[in-house]
């Protein structure tokens, strides 16, 4: 049995084009980058191997033609999710593969275009399967908008206490703070793994702290977010219900506790459109 038909569950939430996935690549100076790539299926023909489709992903094609390590996660409408790594094998301009995803409703119906190849993944592992429940996604949100009051401006490294901004921090738009604060949307954070892979985790309780921070509740995922150092790069993408997409890249400033909690937070450094009319466009 494949890797991927060992999780109860998986096979059918990458095969149903309406579960959200997002993709993990790192640039070659080890710069995580994420987006949602709902195009990411299996490919039937070869065990453990996804497909996906080149749409909308600018930064993502160029950090996989100089580094194949990739990081995956999936997570279902009744929260129940995957996170995988891979190592991305090449692209295919026509064939199988590509006929299948531009026949795919996502990309058939589109007002822009077909994909222009199909990439080809090879999963290597399966981290972890999670599940949420409503209640506990609730209260790791409320907690996270409790603590999400402004981060300090750069202050001496004398001054201690709460986490500070760096120089290189942004103001996020207020579009983007507005999209980043309901309960409903589907935030997830990347980073680089002891190896160099990038790993996604699910922090769905990501908000904004002031104008140029993200906190989030570590919640379930405070195991994976542990190894994390202050000054690490992390990338932050956002799925709204409504299809709009953000990234948000940065830098991890640490954590600490609230009503016995785990708390992380980063800071903004850019910010990224995940969608039309030019995806990749910086806006921050």
């Amino acid at each position: 049995m494949s890797i991927i038909e060992t999780q109860s569950g998986l096979v059918k939430a990458l095969s149903d084009e309406m579960t959200p996935r997002f993709l993990a690549t790192r640039s070659a100076d080890g710069v995580p980058n994420v987006v949602p790539c709902t195009s990411l299926m299996p490919a039937g023909d070869v065990e453990d191997r996804l497909i996906f489709g080149n749409f909308l992903l600018r930064k993502s094609v160029r950090n996989l033609d100089s580094d194949p390590r990739v990081g995956i996660l999936v997570i279902t409408t009744d929260l129940e999710g995957w996170v995988l790594q891979g190592d991305f094998v090449e692209w295919q301009r026509t064939g199988a593969y590509v006929d299948r995803l531009n026949n795919t409703d996502l990309l058939r119906y589109n007002a822009y275009t077909g994909v222009r190849n199909a990439g080809i993944i090879q999963v290597r592992e399966v981290l972890r399967h999670f599940r949420f429940s409503k209640l506990r996604v609730l209260a790791d949100y409320l907690l996270a908008r409790a603590a999400a009051r402004p981060i300090t401006p750069p202050s001496p490294p004398e001054a201690g206490g709460s986490p500070f901004l760096p120089k290189e921090a942004v103001t996020m738009p207020l579009a983007v703070r507005k999209k980043f604060s309901p309960v409903t949307a589907v935030r997830v954070l990347a980073f680089l793994d002891g190896k160099g892979y990038p790993l996604v985790a699910p922090v769905l309780s990501l908000q904004p702290a002031g104008e140029s921070a993200l906190v989030c509740t570590e919640g379930l995922s405070a195991d994976m977010l542990e190894p994390l150092a202050a000054g690490d790069p992390v990338a932050a993408s956002l799925l709204t219900l409504d299809v709009v997409s953000f990234q948000a890249k940065g830098r991890w400033l640490g954590s600490r506790r609230l009503l016995g909690a785990p708390l992380g937070a980063m800071s903004v450094t850019a910010v990224y459109a995940g969608g039309p009319p030019i995806p990749g466009r910086q806006v921050a």
